[in-house]
């Protein structure tokens, strides 16, 4: 029985193992294009649109590789690519990164190690500030891509009918000024802040704390901002709600709340990323106060000694470490980043390349378009004043204690003192596991 049945049971097995072989070897997926998947954010540098057209031009020029982009927002961003390092491969081969995110993800092994990639004529050719970013403990993670800071703004016609020529160099100036725009009865509310339980809160707590000439560590790393400077910066903050110079808003809002307000023409000054410029003062479609809008130095409290002071909102791009296409996401990360492409997308990203900045390369660089004659000197001028915020694998865990204590203060759930010294406290314990 057994020797009759014999050939037919080869004959099924040959056809078995041709049928296993075609369905796991897939020879028209090895000839195609890779696809490599990219995680970026929808708010600051670039928009949408301006992507897609970068990832069209990389996609025509690169017909071995099919880069996707998925957009989400910066409040999403963090936990999205944490998620997406638990599948094998992961959801994505290129992320954006924060800078406060680089040595959490380092240390998670989320990032791949890009130090013996870049050449030394890139490296002298970033800005020296730009690859802090992206490096953790001497190694290079990715390539800087956002140099971005928040800045002053104001609405220059507003601030006219209330009979000042020139934005305020200090806070305690910006008070005096508000006080006068409400007795005019301009606005209800001179400005506006991302003061909601999110990280932008801590930009703008930055600004106005190392304005006050303090800081958020001290030199051994150990949490400062709940020193004195740091309890009069929130006490400023609530004072400003409770003299409605400061929208009470504010408690709730991110930065595009503040943008919105500022563009309806809702307030005299606003605090935001470089991305608003565009938005609030050459669209039409977007804003109600085009052709009124400017920029000016960050203010400082008197008597700190601090010309000006903001934070340093920078981010990079970066491969993940068990992508399965490292080496063309790696192309288009540096195609991304490239001078060339930078320079072309500059309306919105002002580039990482610090020759960019020199002779006729400025000029040309400021005749690009309509925004950058104006954000260009605005960046060199602003800065030099930004700030980072520390760069340590808890950070995340830290930022939302002290995004809660923000809250509880400006809610008066707790003082000013109670709650900087409870987030405080978790900092030490974050630091000491």
């Amino acid at each position: 029985m057994f020797h009759k049945s014999r050939p037919v049971f080869i004959l099924v097995l040959v056809a078995l193992l041709f049928s296993l072989v075609g369905c796991g070897a897939q020879p028209q997926a090895d000839t195609g294009p890779k696809v490599v998947k990219v995680l970026t954010m929808q708010q600051a540098g670039p928009t949408p649109e301006e992507m897609n057209a970068i990832v069209a031009k990389f996609n025509e020029g690169n017909p071995n590789v099919k880069v996707e982009i998925e957009y989400v927002s910066y409040d999403a961003l963090h936990d999205k690519i944490a998620t997406a390092m638990a599948t094998t491969p992961p959801s994505y081969d290129v992320v954006l990164v924060d800078d406060i995110w680089y040595a959490e993800f380092a240390k998670a092994g989320y990032l791949w190690d890009v130090t013996s990639k870049i050449d030394a004529a890139t490296k002298e050719k970033v800005f020296a500030a730009a690859w802090d970013i992206t490096t953790v403990n001497g190694v290079t993670y990715g390539m800087p891509w956002l140099l971005d800071a928040k800045y002053f703004y104001y609405n220059e016609k507003l601030l006219a009918e209330a009979g000042f020529n020139a934005p305020p160099k200090t806070w305690e100036e910006l008070v005096a000024m508000s006080k006068v725009i409400k007795e005019k009865g301009i606005v209800e509310y001179p400005i506006v802040w991302s003061w909601g339980q999110a990280e932008a809160a801590i930009c703008d707590f930055v600004a106005l704390l190392f304005g006050n000439g303090g800081t958020l560590v001290d030199a051994e790393g150990k949490p400062a901002f709940n020193n004195e400077k740091g309890v009069q910066v929130v006490q400023w903050m609530l004072d400003t709600i409770d003299a409605g110079i400061s929208n009470p808003a504010s408690v709730s809002y991110v930065e595009e709340d503040v943008r919105n307000v500022f563009s309806q023409g809702k307030a005299v000054f606003a605090v935001n990323w470089l991305y608003m410029y565009e938005l609030a003062n050459l669209n039409k479609d977007e804003s109600q106060i085009t052709g009124q809008v400017k920029f000016g130095l960050m203010p400082a409290f008197e008597g700190s000694g601090v010309e000006s002071a903001t934070i340093n909102g920078s981010m990079g791009f970066s491969v993940v470490d068990k992508s399965p296409n490292r080496e063309q996401a790696w192309e288009f990360v540096k195609f991304l980043t490239s001078e060339a492409i930078q320079k072309e997308y500059s309306a919105h990203l002002l580039p990482i390349w610090s020759s960019n900045y020199e002779g006729e390369a400025l000029n040309e660089l400021m005749a690009l378009n309509e925004a950058t004659p104006v954000t260009v000197p605005a960046f060199k001028a602003q800065f030099p004043f930004s700030h980072v915020r520390p760069k340590v694998p808890y950070y995340p865990e830290a930022s939302k204690a002290l995004q809660l204590a923000l809250q509880e203060a400006l809610t008066k759930v707790k003082t000013p003192k109670q709650a900087l010294d409870d987030a405080a406290a978790k900092w030490n314990e974050l630091q000491g596991k």
